[in-house]
């Protein structure tokens, strides 16, 4: 990769996964990415970034092109067919610069596409379209629905501008439900993208966090938020009325 002299902007709060079998590159972008305040993991192979993003969804996947193994063409074809990464949003890294390559990697799912050798300013600027895009967050990494809003970077909830106790299983539950308004999810699904894959719990686990929540959310008349969808799971709706 060119060098770049400095790296300027605010922090950017996102967990990034940079799945390459090049050490050094590795390197070489956590680096970039952590000096403008990312989280950064890596994994060598397919194999690994699966684990990796089993254990922990990140915001964002580093995908490089050409890897032994599964290649990180057909990666992203596998993460765009499983429910939990479907939309995970993938920037693929290579050096293949023909245009049927780049057109053969977006109609693959990738999101992006980088060009070999990039510089660390063009990849910071490239991740943060791509996370603007995607997020639905705001500027001060706030999530608002209805009356609720969510505060990423302090981990607290206020409703009405009241600040609302809850545990961290709760929390994570508003935080995905907030961040897919109007979306029905079975209890797999949310067992899925809440606790992670690699997690054995049973399903009924689901309805008592979604008990608690709606307790916690009910002292300020907005529980209703979240629906019950009979035979199949919940939904969560700023618009549903309250009984």
């Amino acid at each position: 990769m060119q060098q770049a002299t400095s790296l300027t902007g605010p922090t950017i709060k996102a967990d990034v996964l940079i799945v390459d079998d090049e050490p050094a590159i590795r390197d070489m972008l956590a680096f970039a990415l952590q000096r403008v305040g990312m989280t950064t993991r890596s994994a060598e192979d397919a194999e690994h970034a699966l684990h990796a993003i089993a254990d922990k969804r990140p915001d964002i996947v580093l995908l490089d092109w050409m890897m032994p193994g599964i290649s990180g063409l057909d990666l992203a074809r596998r993460l765009r067919r499983e429910d939990f990464t479907r939309d995970l949003p993938i920037i693929m890294l290579t050096a293949r610069a023909a245009e049927d390559d780049r057109v053969h990697g977006l109609d693959c799912g990738v999101d992006d596409y980088l060009i070999k050798p990039f510089s660390p300013r063009e990849l910071i600027a490239r991740v943060k379209a791509l996370l603007r895009r995607t997020s639905h967050t705001d500027a001060e990494g706030c999530i608002t629905s209805g009356d609720i809003i969510l505060d990423g970077e302090s981990h607290q909830v206020k409703v009405k501008g009241q600040l609302v106790s809850m545990g961290p299983t709760e929390y994570r539950l508003l935080e995905f439900f907030m961040s897919h308004v109007g979306k029905a999810y079975n209890r797999t699904q949310l067992l899925d993208h809440v606790w992670g894959t690699n997690v054995y719990v049973e399903e009924r686990t689901v309805d008592v966090h979604i008990r608690r929540l709606r307790v916690a959310l009910g002292q300020y008349h907005v529980a209703h938020y979240i629906q019950t969808i009979r035979g199949h799971g919940y939904r969560f709706s700023p618009h549903a009325i309250s009984n």
